[in-house]
């Protein structure tokens, strides 16, 4: 695959900003795009593997290198973990508002990621993290 123009992955990045602002409902692109980065940060120390690297070859490259950049962490949260590890990386926030954002941010990644590929990430985390990204949780408990 041919390398992508620079504009072209800028403008994929600034899609992504825009699209989490949208659901998010973020007063400012400079906020969503923040939060994008910590949600993101937060996602790459839980993804490993091939799902890790599958991951970040489906995001524009800023969001890749802020995947890619993380060390993957040594257990896997609980999406309630998660939620709340993001929580304590975002200045005032609480639990609720955590889950917003975070909601906000891996929602809008399975359009891009696509089916199959959300599915595998899915899988390949605890239960519980469909519903941050906008899926049913219809799997079997664990």
């Amino acid at each position: 695959m041919a390398p992508r123009p620079r504009a072209a992955e800028d403008s994929r990045w600034t899609a992504l900003v825009e699209s989490v602002r949208d659901a998010g409902q973020y007063p400012t692109a400079s906020e969503a795009e923040r939060i994008t980065r910590i949600v993101l940060s937060a996602l790459g120390g839980q993804v490993i593997g091939e799902e890790r690297v599958a991951l970040a070859r489906a995001l524009p490259e800023e969001a890749a290198r802020v995947i890619a950049s993380q060390i993957p962490a040594t257990r896997r949260l609980t999406a309630a973990e998660f939620v709340d590890s993001v929580a304590t990386r975002i200045e005032g926030a609480t639990p609720a508002t955590a889950r917003w954002d975070v909601s906000s941010v891996l929602s809008v990644l399975p359009p891009l990621l696509g089916e199959a590929l959300t599915t595998r990430i899915l899988g390949a985390l605890p239960r519980g993290y469909a519903l941050l990204f906008g899926r049913a949780d219809l799997g079997a408990r664990r």
